[in-house]
């Protein structure tokens, strides 16, 4: 029997150098199981190393953590990357690594990059520049992604700034995306009008939260029957009346 459960797949942590240093794992855990949701995506900028820490601090809630990234191209698109398993994205993350462009952090003009644990406490700060473009290519990275076991989702592509359409004009057709996510500044009857020629694609939409209080702002309803990658998976291709769903009007 398929369940409806309500994810957000877009949540920074503290380690993104443009969160709030709110967004740490019991916070996290607490506004999302607040706003009756059953499945959340860490995806921080260019790491995973907060992963871990907020899967910890959900234990025995009933919150479903799935393991993901936010990473930018090369082509300074971002391209959320979303696995039920830790050394999958961890392996993403080695691979991003080797990939970002040269330079440290600096906390005083970015912001901080704080890896936690699941207490919220301070463990280390992660010096590299996180925020920054890496020398994949969108298009490698899809298949990089895909290989590990994960899905591959196109971020916020209604924003005119680093989304795969502002940042190319448009999606070339050879881009195997799992879905395109759309920001909570757009109603879907707009998004509807506005990129119909992506209407193959299976939509999500995602609040990309930041600060706490943004948890929850817009969430797609996967009628699914256990809250995996392969089940998403499925819905997304509309396999055995399996779906997605949003745009309705946000929490």
């Amino acid at each position: 029997m398929l369940k409806q459960l309500k994810a957000d797949l877009h949540i920074h942590s503290c380690l993104s150098p443009c969160a709030d240093l709110k967004m740490t794992p019991s916070g996290i855990v607490k506004k999302a199981i607040a706003s009756g949701i059953n499945i959340i995506t860490i995806s921080d900028h260019n790491s995973a190393e907060n992963v871990m820490a907020v899967r910890k601090a959900a234990e025995g809630t009933g919150l479903t953590v799935l393991a993901g990234m936010e990473i930018t191209s090369s082509e300074e698109a971002h391209i959320l990357a979303v696995f039920n398993d830790i050394d999958a994205v961890i392996k993403l993350q080695d691979i991003v690594y080797e990939n970002l462009l040269p330079g440290e952090n600096d906390e005083r003009r970015i912001g901080y990059q704080v890896v936690v644990n699941e207490k919220d406490e301070v463990l280390k700060f992660n010096n590299r520049l996180l925020i920054t473009a890496t020398r994949l290519t969108v298009s490698s990275l899809i298949k990089i992604i895909h290989s590990l076991g994960g899905l591959s989702i196109a971020c916020h592509v209604d924003k005119h700034a680093f989304s795969i359409i502002s940042q190319l004009g448009f999606i070339p057709e050879d881009l195997m995306f799992d879905a395109l996510e759309f920001s909570p500044k757009i109603e879907k009857g707009k998004a509807m009008e506005l990129f119909k020629d992506y209407t193959s694609f299976s939509w999500v939409s995602s609040s990309d939260a930041h600060y706490l209080e943004d948890i929850g702002k817009r969430t797609t309803n996967f009628f699914i029957k256990e809250p995996t990658i392969v089940e998403m998976a499925s819905a997304m291709k509309n396999i055995g009346s399996r779906r997605v769903e949003w745009g309705k009007e946000p929490i």
